[in-house]
């Protein structure tokens, strides 16, 4: 990105699926809520210019990329966060718990992952847009499987029938990431390395909600985190100083 930003209020814009939009489980209401203080929510605070999240729940690349398409248009962003891939690599697991002696195949084909995640970078550089990547947060595959088997014993056996081993959950999703990495470097894109935050921690578990998938408040921090310092490092005329804060009390 230019220092032209320098000159006028820099837009951003989130196109993601739920970790964007700030979705957890909340297990004392027993269902998914949006985090008041979700990631997104506490960068806004903290740079220069307007955030706009346009991430919405179970967005796949294929969906995402229809809204994006129209959003930037319409808003003209400076910079997008693109963050995609944790429902992308997902199966329809009743599907397999019903029967899984089937092929079966994931929301968005392996290639064809790939070949949208360059293709959105190549539109928003056309645009004059600056795109950067975010790889994704690790699951808890074990948790996740017992999330997605509901704790049948009949659908977890289907299921790992199938699956052949829990682990291979942590590895199909470990693809698609690896997939955001390369095209990142093929495209010369920054990526933001959200999952080796997790990854630091010696337990990153617990910054996972109870479904093995959705990072929960603590797991927001540390996206939160891991972007300002991508900015701080790239960026960081974008940052708010103490003289922007003052200024709004």
């Amino acid at each position: 990105m230019s220092e032209d930003s320098r000159q006028h209020d820099t837009k951003y814009m989130i196109s993601g699926d739920s970790i964007s939009k700030g979705v957890i489980y909340d297990e004392l209401k027993s269902k998914y809520v949006v985090l008041e203080d979700n990631y997104v929510s506490l960068l806004q605070n903290k740079l220069k210019g307007a955030v706009r999240n346009t991430a919405r729940f179970g967005n796949t690349l294929m969906k995402g990329v229809g809204y994006l398409k129209k959003d930037v248009l319409k808003e003209k962003p400076d910079i997008v966060l693109i963050e995609y891939g944790g429902n992308d690599c997902d199966f329809h697991w009743n599907e397999i718990a019903d029967n899984p002696e089937a092929h079966h195949i994931p929301k968005t084909d392996f290639a064809a992952f790939e070949r949208m995640l360059t293709e959105t970078i190549e539109y928003l550089r056309s645009l004059q847009i600056t795109p950067v990547l975010m790889n994704l947060p690790p699951l808890n595959a074990d948790k996740y499987f017992k999330w997605v088997s509901r704790n049948n014993p009949e659908a977890e056996t289907n299921i790992l029938k199938w699956l052949g081993s829990v682990t291979k959950i942590y590895w199909w999703q470990e693809r698609y990431n690896s997939t955001i990495v390369k095209v990142a470097e093929k495209t010369k894109t920054k990526c933001i390395d959200i999952r080796g935050a997790f990854l630091e921690h010696p337990d990153f578990t617990k910054f996972i909600c109870v479904d093995g998938i959705h990072p929960n408040q603590d797991g927001h921090r540390i996206i939160s985190d891991k972007v300002l310092e991508f900015v701080r490092t790239h960026y960081h005329h974008l940052l708010r100083d103490k003289s922007d804060l003052a200024a709004d009390c």
